[in-house]
C-alpha cells in the first residue's frame, strides 16, 4: 500500500520549446512515495489543441471547460488511484495533463467514466513507459526553483 499522494502543487512559467511563448506549468508535490513504489511505471499525457489568444492562452469559455475536465479526472481518481496526475501544462495553444498509472486498460476505464458527462472533446491521448519518472523529474528540476505555492 502506497503512503497517502500528496495534493500541493507548484506554478511556474517557462517558455516553449517551439516559438517562446508563456507556458504556465503546475507539479504536484508529494509524489515520492508512488515514484519509488514502482507500481506507476507508464506516462500517460492528455493534450488539448484550442485556438488560444495572441499569447496561446485559452479563451474563458475553455479555460472553464477545461477546469471542469480536470476536477472530473481529479475525482475519479482520487477515488480508485490507478493514476497519478503530476503536472499540467498550459499555454502555446494547448493543455496538456500528465498522469502516471498502473494500467493503461484501467486508465481507460476510469478516464471513459469521468469524461462521459462532456460532449467529444478535442483531446489525443498518448502512453510511453516511464518508470524512472523522466518527465516528472525534469519538469519539477526546470520549474520548481522559480514556482509559486499554490
Amino acid at each position: 500500500m502506497i503512503r497517502k499522494i500528496g495534493n500541493e502543487w507548484w506554478t511556474a512559467p517557462t517558455e516553449s520549446d517551439e516559438n517562446g511563448r508563456t507556458v504556465i506549468v503546475t507539479g504536484r508535490r508529494g509524489v515520492e512515495a508512488a515514484m519509488e513504489s514502482g507500481k506507476y511505471r507508464i506516462r500517460v499525457e492528455i493534450t488539448w489543441r484550442y485556438q488560444g489568444d495572441s499569447t496561446g492562452m485559452p479563451d474563458k469559455p475553455t479555460s472553464m471547460l477545461m477546469e471542469a475536465v480536470q476536477e472530473a479526472l481529479t475525482k475519479v481518481f482520487d477515488r480508485d488511484p490507478v493514476a497519478i496526475l503530476t503536472g499540467v501544462y498550459t499555454g502555446d495553444d494547448r493543455r496538456d495533463w500528465v498522469f502516471y498509472v498502473t494500467s493503461t486498460h484501467i486508465f481507460e476505464r476510469k478516464i471513459n467514466e469521468a469524461l462521459a458527462p462532456f460532449d467529444l472533446l478535442p483531446i489525443t491521448i498518448y502512453t510511453e513507459n516511464d518508470p524512472d519518472w523522466a518527465e516528472y523529474r525534469e519538469m519539477r528540476e526546470a520549474t520548481e526553483l522559480t514556482a509559486t505555492d499554490e
